[in-house]
């Protein structure tokens, strides 16, 4: 069991407080969205970003009252902790450099900003605070790719099934569109520029570098807070 001070628990609830409440507002806000947009409306819970946000919202909320009743946090709750903010990380930065750069400032509404940068940043700092001496080794990494490779097949079938991420479109983001001018394997002077393939592979090959970075991260700030 990671050894918690009073300190170090009362930030680590905090965050993990932070994280539950804007993924659940931001969540509630895209939902009730006035008309159907772009992550918005009756179609919010198809794409990755609620997901996501769903699913860190449960893990932070778990993990908070794990520590409000010193109850034992196992490796595998760390293990989970870890991929749930790496699933986070990847809504963040895909939205904040590839989706709205696209969208333009209508992107940073109130619900985008909750569930976009609010969560993630908070779900990341919270990371570092409990985690960081979890000994999470190096040969979990691959569990981090599950999340996104699943929803990539959840969206493939929607996309030959022709489900509706939004009015007459049958993908959820521009890259999971596998007949944009680009296919599969192609590449295009237009978005999105490159196949829905080398995407995929982009975005993993992504993941794994923050998850090694996380890792030596944490790794430092153990060894830094020992030697004190």
């Amino acid at each position: 069991m990671t050894n918690f001070s009073p300190l170090r628990k009362i930030i680590s609830c905090t965050l993990k407080l932070i994280v539950f409440v804007s993924a659940f507002a931001g969540t509630l806000l895209s939902w009730y969205a006035d008309k159907v947009e772009f992550m918005g409306g009756k179609r919010v819970f198809m794409y990755f970003t609620i997901q996501s946000n769903i699913a860190i919202a449960i893990i932070c909320a778990t993990g908070f009252f794990l520590l409000l009743l010193n109850k034992e946090i196992s490796s595998v709750w760390n293990v989970i902790k870890f991929t749930g903010t790496i699933a986070i990380t990847l809504t963040g930065v895909v939205f904040a450099f590839v989706l709205a750069p696209t969208i333009g400032d209508v992107a940073w509404n109130p619900q985008n900003t909750l569930t976009h940068l609010v969560v993630p940043v908070a779900a990341v700092i919270d990371f570092f605070v409990s985690c960081y001496d979890a000994g999470i080794q190096k040969k979990n990494i691959i569990y981090i790719i599950i999340p996104p490779l699943l929803y990539v097949i959840y969206a493939a079938i929607g996309f030959v099934k022709g489900w509706q991420f939004g009015d007459g479109i049958n993908y959820p983001y521009f890259f999971l569109n596998w007949r944009s001018p680009a296919g599969a394997f192609g590449f295009s002077k237009e978005l999105p520029f490159m196949g829905t393939v080398w995407w995929i592979i982009s975005l993993l090959i992504f993941l794994l570098l923050i998850s090694f970075g996380y890792l030596m991260l944490a790794d430092f700030i153990a060894k830094k807070i020992k030697k004190n």
